[in-house]
């Protein structure tokens, strides 16, 4: 039962690793390289949770979370959340060659999460 659960975290770990650093840095928009942490697994959609810029993992969890929670039924509409003492503008986007949910600080938009599949 370990060695699944060890299995399905290194899974995740190594799609996150691959598949969040281009979206990441096209929707910050800073035309610099930003590194993105792995934060978890939001627990009600099941994806990984990414951040950038200065944002703290149990923030990105926050903003995550607050997403899943009004995002069914509204694909492709640009959400608002409050996470963390911030308002993140969230929303589906368009990655290579999937979609994944980012969600930018709306007053520092180099602060990014991302949910990724």
């Amino acid at each position: 039962m370990r060695s699944i659960r060890m299995r399905t975290a290194a899974v995740l770990l190594g799609t996150a690793a691959l598949g969040l650093a281009a979206p990441a840095q096209s929707f910050a928009g800073s035309g610099t390289a930003s590194k993105a942490a792995y934060c978890g697994t939001d627990q009600s959609s099941g994806l990984a949770v990414s951040a950038t810029g200065n944002v703290a993992c149990a923030t990105a969890l926050q903003a995550a979370a607050a997403y899943t929670k009004v995002w069914q039924g509204k694909a492709g509409k640009p959400l608002q959340v409050r996470a963390g003492d911030a308002t993140w503008e969230c929303q589906e986007r368009q990655g290579d060659p999937n979609p994944y949910q980012a969600c930018v600080d709306s007053q520092d938009k180099t602060r990014l999460v991302t949910l990724s599949s």
